[in-house]
């Protein structure tokens, strides 16, 4: 064979390769560019081996592997394409960081992300929006609330109600299917008061209150105050004192998916305070919601998206906080803090002992105890992990046993203000009778935040007296 020859085979032969190197990088691009990147994920996987400086197939790559999931994979690729200035890279690095609860980083990558849109002239409505979310990250990673969680379940979304063995007295919370999605609702322990998600014309959620009347319920009315701040609003729990809802809903002040908030009722104009979101480590970039807590059993519970293949959910069960103690983002080391907020160890959280016990055998009790024959029991009541009181005289100590008997009066005092409370509300929906029920339903609300303040400290007495006096 001739040179010549040979040398037009070899043009030829480059210029075959040159082709099919160019239709194979345009096809992965149009799969990134469909959204189809588990097509072009390896494509582009290839490309970048060949190429490891090429600051394009680094963004192709670590974006590909960022959408299907691979974010410690992703991570170096797409900080190779921010450091090279590629504008989306700045984009998806930011998102990475987000994910991994880095908020300072992502900040600091969507700044860059903003400033090189503004240089070519771009929109950056969409990024301001994103910035806004990771501020707000910001802000909660320095507020995470210290919680012990004792347990989480991983569950069938479709059933993950039944794990809320709550009791009778914190009220039921009930879950129908509408449209692919489950809608729930909550009746209070009185079974007088209704609150519930509905869906509207427009395909989205509202809560809806009724109450019960001598023939049924009342019509459905919206609760007010909650329309602005974020949307689709589901999974209601409306706390013992008839006043403090939670719920969670979509939307700007959402982490991702759905947040849980707070809110409280306002009974002077019928309306619901502006809601709170309650921050980490409740709430997380996936979905969380179904907040709910157990006055009588001194346990909460909720659901979470996060870590959960497609069609699971995790439900958490935690002792609720009488009073809200965050940990200190100052002194606190950055990698357990951020541990602490995703909860990927529950064990992290569990640092008193003796709290942890207690609540883990009223758990055990609540899920196991309807198995074992009864006694007599006039009440449950835990004074360590090793002692369970069900009558006055399982009492050694006098003392112990007379502050019980006072913790039994307020609890009945309670009760008693909580249906004077159910009644005036019912009378305040006549707008006749709001200036005469006002002032009461003022005084009536502030004496119960009172009494169960005072009933805390006396169960914390009581336990600290017997214990005493069991150790003697």
């Amino acid at each position: 064979m001739n040179q010549k020859r040979i040398f037009i085979l070899a043009i030829t032969f480059l210029t075959a390769t040159g082709s099919a190197f160019s239709q194979t990088l345009a096809q992965a691009r149009r799969w990134f560019t469909d959204k189809e990147f588990e097509k072009a994920k390896p494509v582009f996987a290839r490309l970048v081996k060949q190429s490891p400086s090429n600051a394009s197939y680094n963004y192709w790559y670590g974006a590909c592997c960022y959408e299907t999931g691979e974010l410690a994979e992703a991570l170096p690729y797409l900080e190779t394409s921010a450091r090279r200035k590629v504008i989306d890279g700045f984009l998806y690095l930011s998102r990475a960081y987000y994910d991994l609860y880095r908020f300072d980083d992502a900040i600091a990558q969507m700044e860059d992300h903003i400033y090189w849109l503004k240089q070519k002239k771009r929109d950056t409505s969409s990024a301001d929006s994103i910035m806004a979310r990771l501020r707000q990250g910001a802000r909660m990673i320095r507020g995470v609330e210290k919680v012990t969680v004792i347990d989480s379940f991983t569950v069938d979304k479709s059933d993950f109600l039944k794990t809320y063995m709550l009791s009778r007295e914190s009220g039921e919370i009930t879950g129908t299917e509408a449209d692919s999605m489950m809608l729930t609702g909550f009746v209070n322990e009185f079974g007088d008061r209704r609150i519930e998600a509905s869906m509207t014309d427009t395909g989205h959620t509202r809560l809806y209150s009724s109450i019960k009347l001598a023939d049924g319920w009342s019509k459905p009315s919206p609760l007010n105050g909650l329309e602005e701040n974020g949307e689709n609003p589901n999974y209601p729990f409306l706390a013992a004192d008839g006043i403090t809802l939670y719920y969670a809903a979509q939307g700007e002040e959402s982490m991702g998916g759905y947040d849980i908030f707070v809110t409280r009722y306002n009974s002077e104009d019928g309306t619901y305070f502006r809601p709170d979101n309650i921050g980490m480590p409740f709430n997380s970039p996936d979905n969380d919601y179904m907040y709910a807590i157990d006055d009588f059993n001194q346990l909460g519970w909720f659901a979470s998206d996060r870590r959960q293949p497609e069609g699971k959910v995790c439900v958490y069960v935690f002792v609720p906080n009488n009073t809200k103690e965050v940990y200190d983002y100052e002194t606190t080391d950055p990698t357990q803090l951020i541990s602490l907020a995703q909860l990927d160890s529950i064990a992290l959280t569990q640092t008193d002992a003796a709290k942890v016990r207690i609540a883990r055998q009223q758990l055990a009790q609540i899920m196991y105890g309807g198995q074992e024959k009864q006694q007599q029991r006039d009440f449950h009541f835990i004074v360590d992990d090793n002692a369970v009181y069900y009558t006055l005289s399982d009492f050694r100590s006098a003392e112990a046993r007379r502050m019980f008997q006072s913790l039994l009066q307020k609890q009945k005092d309670i009760k008693t203000l909580s249906d004077e409370l159910t009644r005036l509300r019912s009378e305040y929906s006549s707008p006749s009778a709001r200036e005469r029920v006002t002032p009461a339903i003022l005084d009536k609300e502030k004496r119960l935040v009172q009494l169960r303040e005072e009933t805390d400290v006396l169960v914390r007495d009581v336990r600290n007296t017997e214990i005493k006096a069991l150790k003697n």
